[in-house]
């Protein structure tokens, strides 16, 4: 069975996006080429271990706006009770449940790969679950002071161990495993 895993970038004060879902600052600092697509940050290889994506409707309604979908063939479900946009993805469609049942259904759908989380509600029920095997975060150093935050709300506290870490430029990419209790 595969792992249930979160990607994401933060502000070292731990948001994930600025006041109204402002994503400016995961710009590539000046001169620095684009992470992503020097393989710097590992995107695309983690995307090519997950055979689903569990994501928010926050997230996807952000992402959606991007014009172009990053998440190519990949399978996402998106958590949500509204209706989706007519022009969603193929391969995007709506489920809803607890986070339980979300993630049951997401690793189905994975079968012997991964399950990418994406975004901060439903990253940090999977958290409170104890059901995420990684974390791997792009540390962007700068301060918002204010947004959508990772951690805030998290209702137990968990333990985790560095598994690896790598630069990029200003940023740091971590990767975390729960520590055995």
């Amino acid at each position: 069975m595969g792992r249930t895993r979160i990607y994401l970038a933060c502000s070292l004060d731990g948001f994930i996006a600025g006041p109204g879902d402002d994503l400016a600052w995961l710009a590539p600092e000046e001169g620095a080429g684009d992470p992503a697509a020097d393989g710097a940050l590992d995107f695309y290889p983690f995307l090519a271990e997950c055979g689903a994506m569990l994501m928010g409707r926050r997230t996807f309604d952000v992402a959606l706006g991007f014009g172009q979908w990053a998440y190519g063939e990949l399978p996402v479900l998106v958590a949500t009770h509204r209706p989706l946009p007519e022009l969603a993805p193929g391969t995007v469609r709506a489920v809803s449940g607890d986070i339980r049942e979300l993630l049951a259904e997401a690793r189905e759908v994975a079968g012997e790969r991964d399950v990418y989380v994406d975004g901060g509600a439903i990253a940090r029920q999977a958290l409170d679950a104890g059901l995420v095997d990684e974390m791997v975060l792009t540390i962007v150093p700068v301060l918002l002071g204010g947004g959508v935050s990772l951690f805030g709300g998290l209702t137990d506290r968990s333990w985790w161990r560095f598994t690896d870490h790598r630069s990029y430029g200003s940023m740091v990419q971590l990767r975390l495993e729960p520590k055995p209790r």
